[in-house]
């Protein structure tokens, strides 16, 4: 005959040092994304495949955007520093800058600092902040860059064109025998760009800045679309969308860290790394 007993699964219980242990974890999150995540810069080196117009030549560049200068000078000479101790050819930043007009000066020495040329874009709180921008364009020559809005700059010695786009004007065009690098402040203008080009960079989204393992970003904001971070294949051509440097809103950074993109060329025969 039959048992008719039910068998029940006896419920969990959790040690009490178990317990206390996950509710130390639980409340150590906030303090952690407030903490520590907004300055632990993290610096990622990508090499780019081969290409034909810049086969034998080694070239070393850093991308770095949204930086949202509030006058915390500590945070943002961490980053120039970390920027000077990589030795780059050259440095790109795409956008953001500051957020009010009042810490330009500041922003802006600190860019003189970097002992290589700084090829900047504006973004949508340098607009905002209505900042000068004829004190960025002599800040970044005085670095031996530019700062280009609509603009293009054909490196004298190596066929690269960089060409920097703020969408007041019709976009300047790549050139077919050069290696085509575009920055732009929105990941969403490489929908509807007018050309492919061989590497496009991008900030704007700060990759969410709290992002949910197995979801992605909570918020991101508008002229992200599906863009939010890191690489991505695009009407225009390859894009790399950068996390940023700074925060907006609210000061904080969960599994989305602040970063430095080290971009290097590959000689032919050398592997992609991303």
């Amino acid at each position: 005959m039959k048992s008719t007993h039910t068998l029940l699964r006896k419920p969990i219980r959790l040690r009490r040092r178990t317990f206390l242990g996950l509710g130390l974890l639980v409340a150590s999150i906030p303090a952690y994304a407030v903490g520590v995540e907004p300055d632990w810069i993290r610096i990622r080196h990508l090499t780019l495949p081969p290409h034909p117009h810049l086969a034998g030549r080694k070239l070393r560049w850093v991308h770095f955007t949204d930086i949202h200068h509030k006058g915390d000078r500590a945070r943002l000479d961490q980053a120039m520093d970390l920027i000077s101790g990589l030795t780059p050819d050259f440095v790109c930043f795409t956008g953001d800058l500051i957020e009010e007009s009042r810490h330009l000066d500041e922003a802006l020495e600190a860019l003189k600092r970097l002992p290589c040329p700084v090829y900047g874009v504006p973004g949508n709180h340098d607009h905002w902040a209505s900042a000068d921008f004829s004190r960025c364009r002599r800040a970044c020559s005085a670095t031996g860059g530019a700062w280009l809005m609509d603009e293009i700059i054909d490196f004298p010695h190596v066929p690269l064109r960089l060409i920097g786009l703020d969408h007041q004007s019709s976009p300047p065009r790549p050139d077919p025998d050069r290696f085509n690098l575009v920055l732009m402040h929105y990941p969403i203008w490489a929908r509807d760009l007018p050309y492919r080009a061989d590497l496009l960079l991008a900030g704007h989204s700060h990759g969410g800045q709290v992002r949910i393992p197995g979801f992605g970003p909570l918020v991101v904001p508008e002229e992200t679309g599906e863009y939010d971070l890191g690489w991505f294949n695009t009407p225009s051509g390859p894009l790399y969308v950068n996390p940023g440097l700074g925060t907006f809103y609210l000061d904080i950074r969960l599994n989305c860290r602040p970063e430095l993109t080290v971009f290097e060329t590959a000689d032919f025969g050398t592997n992609h790394k991303g």
